[in-house]
């Protein structure tokens, strides 16, 4: 790993070189076998069994599962000693985003390969990994995670299933209800979460086989209705104690820590998603008539098309950026000595950070697509006998999947509140160089160069304006004039500002790679202008909103003119930008 790279967090503190990011056009060609593997496999085993999938029917997604192990898919992110061929990170998410247009498929198969296998790769003996992960690995064993109960959702630790210790000692008896439980009508193994003695959160590996363990029918749900959803139960099951994933009382960890990975998963889904509801619609405009002309031709539709186009490129900019990071991490980790499984995960929380902005864009830019789509398909986009409504119906659940956006907002602020304070980050000195230029009214922008400075310079104050905000915030809460945890409000407004920092610089250094790298589409200036501009109405709002909620009233004046300052930027056409992106979008298709 490079000196210069950041780590998890730093992106707000400090900046990156365009030549230190991996953008999507560096796949390499191994990469695209892969990649086109995974999307032949979806197109002639998946498309053409949607609605048998969708109808629930017995033992297709199982034999689905089966079959995509058999190409190697289940064992990607695995050590080879359990079957798997530790692909990098990078080609994992790319995996991930071409199993997103799968639908349902792709929820039974990331619950499997995440949720289902990490727990165990994580925090497993080598006797479990040795007995389960093989044949995870091959898909003859297929996983369920038992972690949400029906008095227990976001707040997992408040868990109401007991595990107690035999009077011998040689098992658990586990009683309780788990719900919402993702592949339970099919899985052979749960990781299943309990309380031991009443407050010692513990996971345990419990077979579906074990007596005691029964499941309800199937959940009547609004959209991944080809998934299965269960009710898990568990009465006086006869769990061995070797069957403790962990330690006893840690099991927080385990619920914690893989949801890292599994946020940046889920991202690369909803994207794959994301990015075939916005071919589609192109398909749909240029094929459709209205007034003798495709509805693609018209300003309002090729708009829509535009920003779809232009909200999958800032979330596919974010995603491999981090990605990259991630496996550089995990490389470090690896030639220090740090064995597979903890590099892998300390790397994914080394970015956690990074993790739920992922989650968050990811998911909401796939509401933007997947809502403009039946927009733009408008009576059949509303019919059944298509995708676009099913699509739309999935598309709902990924903002609740892997904590929900507004937990995942308070993550953002708490994971950067706790590691300043240990010193992991240093908010302080950029805030006092903020401080400094409020107060004096003249901004040090430092030295910019290279291609779009105007752009550098914005993202840059973007930075500034979050420190800015950020630092009064702590003084005040560590003064009692601002209690953070009852002012949810104010932290969802530094949230999203975090959120259009890092993908507004995701695409400037994007666009800048491009450019150094000569692989340019012509719309790279169209697509960067138009998104920054967006950018700076939603970071001016959301800075001003926090100002007006917490900041003290005789700074609120110096601290709006601070704002307006660093978020001046350059009239910019953006119904050109986006008439450009529109056409190109119909050439391509056109070939």
């Amino acid at each position: 790993m490079a000196n210069h790279m950041l780590h998890g967090g730093e992106f707000l503190l400090k900046d990156s070189d365009a030549q230190d990011v991996y953008i999507p056009e560096e796949f390499t060609e191994e990469q695209r076998m892969i990649q086109e593997t995974v999307r032949s496999f979806v197109d002639q085993e998946i498309v053409p069994v949607a609605e048998r999938i969708e109808s629930l029917e017995e033992g297709l997604v199982p034999q689905l599962l089966e079959k995509i192990a058999n190409l190697g898919m289940l064992g990607t992110h695995m050590p080879s000693a359990v079957g798997g061929s530790e692909l990098d990170y990078v080609t994992n998410t790319l995996i991930g985003e071409e199993i997103g247009p799968s639908g349902s498929f792709s929820v039974s198969f990331n619950a499997h390969i995440g949720i289902g296998m990490l727990p165990i790769l994580y925090y497993g003996t080598e006797a479990q990994k040795q007995q389960y992960l093989p044949g995870l690995v091959t898909g003859k064993i297929k996983a369920g995670y038992c972690l949400t109960e029906p008095s227990s959702g976001s707040d997992a630790l408040a868990a109401k299933t007991t595990a107690n210790i035999s009077e011998d000692g040689e098992y658990y008896l586990l009683n309780g209800q788990k719900m919402w439980i993702t592949n339970a009508g099919f899985a052979d193994l749960f990781t299943v979460f309990a309380q031991v003695n009443g407050n010692a959160f513990t996971a345990f590996l419990v077979h579906s086989a074990m007596e005691g363990v029964t499941t309800g029918a199937e959940e009547k749900k609004l959209g991944i209705k080809g998934s299965s959803t269960r009710q898990v139960f568990f009465e006086n099951v006869k769990v061995p104690k070797d069957h403790v994933l962990g330690e006893v009382g840690k099991g927080h960890l385990i619920a914690f820590h893989v949801l890292n990975t599994g946020r940046l998963k889920l991202c690369a889904s909803v994207l794959g998603g994301a990015k075939k509801l916005a071919e589609i619609s192109v398909r749909y405009a240029v094929e459709r008539e209205q007034f003798q002309q495709p509805i693609a031709s018209f300003g309002a539709i090729g708009s829509k098309l535009a920003e779809q186009y232009i909200r999958c490129f800032a979330v596919e900019s974010a995603l491999y950026r981090t990605s990259h990071l991630i496996q550089l991490a995990e490389d470090q980790a690896r030639a220090s000595g740090v064995d597979f499984s903890e590099a892998k995960q300390d790397a994914a929380e080394e970015f956690a950070i990074e993790c739920s902005i992922l989650k968050i864009i990811g998911s909401e830019a796939l509401d933007y697509v997947v809502d403009e789509a039946v927009q733009i398909h408008g009576g059949m986009g509303y019919s059944e006998d298509g995708v676009i409504a099913r699509a739309y119906r999935d598309a709902r659940i990924n903002r609740i999947f892997e904590g929900t956006n507004e937990i995942n907002r308070l993550l953002i602020l708490s994971t950067l509140f706790k590691r300043a304070l240990k010193g992991r980050l240093d908010l302080m000195t950029p805030g006092l160089a903020v401080e400094k230029e409020i107060t004096s009214g003249i901004s040090e922008e430092g030295d910019v160069k290279g291609l779009f400075t105007d752009e550098q310079k914005i993202v840059r104050a973007y930075k500034k304006i979050l420190i800015m905000l950020l630092g009064t915030a702590a003084r005040q809460a560590m003064s009692g004039k601002l209690d953070l945890k009852a002012e949810q409000e104010v932290l969802m407004y530094l949230s999203d500002l975090i959120l259009d920092i890092f993908m507004a610089e995701s695409v400037l250094l994007r666009v800048q790679k491009q450019h150094a790298l000569n692989v340019l589409t012509g719309i790279e200036e169209d697509l960067l202008y138009t998104f920054i501009n967006d950018c700076n109405h939603r970071v001016r709002q959301n800075a001003v909103n926090a100002i007006a909620s917490f900041v003290e009233p005789n700074m609120q004046s110096a601290y709006v003119q601070a704002t307006e300052r660093y978020t001046s930027y350059g009239l910019k056409n953006n119904t050109n930008h986006r008439r450009k992106i529109s056409a190109y979008l119909i050439a391509r298709l056109r070939g």
